[in-house]
This record gives structure tokens, sequence and C-alpha cells, in this order.
């Protein structure tokens, strides 16, 4: 199970949907998948790649626009 998945299992703010890219053209097309995994957040910013867990983390907090001070540890 993908972190982002698990990530949503934990927490009700958080949703996850894992997509097959090739099975789904339009959906990569809309989202813009050169590579995978790409990771999209809010429908507002994204990254590629597999990140190690805290990265990961850092990086769903910042392009959600939550401060890490403010989110719980």
């Amino acid at each position: 199970m993908s972190l982002a998945n698990r990530m949503s299992v934990a927490s009700p703010w958080v949703s996850a949907r894992t997509i097959e890219a090739n099975e789904f053209p339009e959906l990569s097309a809309r989202f813009g998948v050169q590579g995978v995994p790409r990771t999209v957040v809010n429908e507002q910013g994204a990254f590629v790649g597999a990140l190690p867990e805290p990265q990961f983390v850092q990086a769903i907090l910042q392009l959600a626009g939550v401060e890490p001070s403010t989110a719980k540890q």
C-alpha cells in the first residue's frame, strides 16, 4: 500500500486515489503525468518520484499549504 493510501486510512483529512496511468490516458494527460509515481495534492501541485517518508510528508504539507509548526507530529 502506498504511503499516500496509508495516510488516508490514518486521517479523515486525507484522501488518496491510485490510478494506473496507462489505463486512464485522459487522467494522465489532465494531470501531466510523465513519470510515476506522480503525487498530486489538491489538484494544485505535484511531485514525481518515490520519496523517503519524511520528505514525502513534508512535500505533501508544503503543497497543501500547511506550515510544519502547525502540523501535528
